[in-house]
């Protein structure tokens, strides 16, 4: 009886520990999203912004493949205390990263629009830094999943207010451009959403740092 207690024990682990490497995997996929369409508008590169939308069909793909290996874990293991905490995290945390990846798919739309515009002067640099800040977030907080690490997720949830005040601030710029300049108005609307998705990106990370705490305590 406890060797098939202890065999039963290990198929679990083994399952969920297998849940956990998607979502890690996922979360990857949604950092290099999150980069290569902040640097495709950075460069004004079709290309690049083009990848981050094709992309995205494989972040929705991973979510749905996780949420089947979650249900079917539930189903068979049923897991009690910390370890269907674990699981119920894993599967809100996919579904903020399916949404972070669809902001990025529609940072890069935006992008193409954008080429065809004249430049506003810094933007696509300042928003590159919203993106890497977002970014270095999503990496910390996976790390925090991982380890367990109730600090690290505290922290990150602390650096959103950095990136809530780099939208502000870039915000304030748009709105003097356009009212400079009448001509920039069509641009500064397109970067304004653009700095707005990033922005709601790490409020997605936010909203995962509070589910590895939940998870953890």
């Amino acid at each position: 009886m406890q060797d098939t207690t202890k065999h039963i024990a290990s198929a679990f682990d083994r399952d969920l520990e297998t849940v956990r490497a998607l979502v890690c995997k996922m979360g990857g996929l949604v950092e290099a999203a999150i980069l290569d369409a902040t640097r495709a508008l950075e460069k004004r590169d079709e290309s690049l912004a083009r990848k981050v939308i094709e992309n995205d069909k494989r972040v929705d793909g991973m979510e749905e493949e996780i949420n089947r290996e979650a249900i079917r874990l539930i189903a068979l293991r049923a897991p009690v205390s910390g370890d269907l905490r674990t699981v119920m995290c894993v599967i809100r945390m996919s579904a903020a990263l399916e949404r972070m990846g669809d902001l990025a798919k529609n940072m890069a739309k935006r992008t193409s629009v954008l080429v065809e515009m004249e430049p506003i002067d810094g933007s696509a640099g300042a928003i590159r830094r919203m993106g890497q800040a977002v970014e270095t977030m999503l990496k910390d907080v996976l790390e925090a999943f991982v380890g367990h690490d109730v600090a690290l997720a505290g922290n990150v949830w602390q650096c959103d207010e950095e990136v809530d005040q780099m939208y502000n601030a870039l915000f304030r710029e748009f709105i003097t451009h356009m009212m400079e300049d009448p001509r920039h108005i069509s641009a500064c609307m397109h970067l304004h959403f653009i700095a707005k998705n990033v922005e709601r990106m790490g409020d997605h990370v936010t909203n995962i740092a509070e589910q590895v705490i939940y998870m953890v305590t």
